[in-house]
């Protein structure tokens, strides 16, 4: 059996930077231990999986999975799939396991719909911030994959956490180093240990927690973030209502096909 293979790296602004995610589309679902393998066999953050949806306002049906777990929502694996997908189209939806998402094209970007968190702050910051080896403010957000965010005082401190990852893996929740930007408005690093994954290079779902966090302390509901890491990306984010939209480019990198 043959599979359509596309690697895409999503909010790239060069090309080699942003995140790289598999997108395979199919015409019908295989079973999941054979989606788990594959994504296992691809060995990125994130490979998804799409089908196509007849008498639905959707028009796929859309999963993710790491190495080792499918998880509850990808932002970045999302935006590569609206890449792949949208062809001559404005708009593309998918059913996800987090409701509704969509990507559109406007303004020479693609714009991702994710659903934003709630945020608050965490009663049981201690045990991150030993883990991360800082001091700082702790929050929490709902929804999607959890997030632990961590609030440092600037860039230069973001970039300079070295992270305890043992720890890390026993978090059910994405754990984030956030503080304001050097050349954009925010940064932030994002660690996905609990889902197989130490550092991931630019993270939309993330983002559903950052961008109402940030929307709040900035006073505004428009601005731009980065990534990070060794190899990052950038978002420009918007809050709408209860709602996160994040704007970048996705660009493919290989296309072929995935024996089995």
């Amino acid at each position: 059996m043959n599979l359509p293979f596309f690697q895409v790296d999503a909010f790239a602004p060069e090309p080699l930077t942003g995140n790289p995610a598999a997108v395979m589309p199919l015409e019908e679902w295989l079973a999941d231990e054979t989606l788990q393998a594959i994504a296992a066999e691809n060995n990125l953050s994130e490979t998804a999986f799409t089908v196509p949806l007849a008498g639905s306002q959707a028009d796929y049906h859309l999963r993710w999975f790491t190495p080792t777990v499918e998880v509850d929502l990808c932002g970045h694996a999302t935006l590569a799939s609206g890449h792949v997908l949208l062809g001559e189209e404005d708009e593309v939806r998918f059913e996800t396991r987090s409701g509704m998402l969509s990507v559109s094209r406007s303004d020479g970007l693609l714009w991702l719909d994710l659903p934003a968190s709630r945020i608050a702050p965490a009663s049981d910051g201690e045990e991150v911030l030993r883990a991360l080896g800082v001091t700082g403010e702790v929050w929490r957000g709902e929804g999607g994959n959890g997030a632990i965010l961590v609030r440092l005082t600037d860039q230069d401190a973001v970039q300079a956490v070295r992270p305890d990852f043992a720890t890390l893996r026993t978090m059910d929740a994405l754990v984030m180093v956030t503080a304001p930007g050097t050349r954009t408005d925010i940064a932030s690093r994002v660690f996905a240990a609990y889902h197989g994954i130490d550092e991931d290079p630019v993270t939309g779902s993330a983002h559903c927690a950052l961008v109402p966090y940030w929307a709040e302390v900035l006073g505004r509901t428009d601005f731009t973030a980065a990534q990070v890491g060794r190899r990052g990306g950038e978002l420009t984010c918007r809050l709408v209502g209860d709602r996160v939209r994040l704007g970048g480019l996705a660009r493919t990198v290989i296309e072929g096909s995935f024996r089995i």
